[in-house]
């Protein structure tokens, strides 16, 4: 299972929300290239990058840290937040960016989900971010009444890479993951997911990669900035 270590961009700052209230947000560092290079001189394998201005505003608000990381680092990074047509999407990946995250247009658009797919093979995920079980989208700010796994399922036949799915209510609230949502979708679909939200410890790391569910990986934010989980003790005991 891999360890995503995530850099949330806000107003150029590496940030944290509290539950994706941005008027709740902690910053950790003012230089996103440099908190991005500790966490690949730690060992991890990827990085998970979301431009959260840009999830409200509908298009890249933060290209410029993103740009200076993707420039700074050697590793895959995949990106989400703002990216809701195919110009933009093709524009990040010609940058070097690993992988796109598509949420808002997955409920929205998912036609252009699919062509994006087809047209960039293995660098297209889906973001589905949910509020007790119901897809949020727009930065979390706007509720539906589409149901998470009716959503995934609607790309079994895509070709997308991933499903990163995100539970509102435990984002940056250090109480742990959402383990048996993200279980059953993971075990609902095909399609490998990416835990998200709440991730706290190292013994939630565990409790994912051992759910009895297929989990292709699991993101840290908060943990990972306030030394909850040491990443390089992550790192190596997911491997192990």
């Amino acid at each position: 299972m891999i360890l995503y270590p995530a850099i949330d961009l806000k107003d150029g700052q590496c940030v944290r929300l509290y539950k994706g209230e941005m008027e709740q947000a902690t910053v950790f560092n003012d230089d996103p290239a440099a908190q991005a290079l500790a966490f690949v001189e730690a060992g991890c394998e990827w990085l998970h990058l979301v431009d959260l201005n840009g999830a409200f505003a509908g298009e890249p608000v933060n290209a410029a840290p993103v740009e200076t990381i993707l420039k700074a680092t050697k590793i895959p990074a995949q990106l989400g937040g703002g990216i809701r047509d195919m110009a933009t999407i093709e524009g990040w990946l010609d940058k070097g960016l690993e992988r796109v995250i598509l949420g808002t247009v997955a409920v929205e658009n998912p036609d252009l989900v699919r062509e994006a797919a087809r047209s960039f093979p293995g660098h297209v995920a889906v973001g589905i971010d949910a509020r007790n079980g119901m897809v949020a989208t727009k930065g979390w700010a706007e509720e539906t009444d589409v149901e998470v796994t009716a959503l995934a399922r609607q790309f079994e036949d895509a070709g997308i890479a991933a499903i990163i799915y995100t539970d509102i209510n435990r984002d940056g609230a250090m109480q742990g993951p959402n383990i048996e949502a993200t279980a059953a979708l993971a075990n609902a679909v095909s399609i490998p997911v990416i835990a998200s939200g709440g991730v706290s410890s190292l013994d939630d790391l565990i409790a994912l990669r051992d759910c009895g569910a297929p989990l292709d990986g699991a993101i840290s934010g908060r943990a990972l900035y306030d030394g909850a989980i040491d990443l390089s003790e992550a790192l190596t005991t997911l491997r192990s």
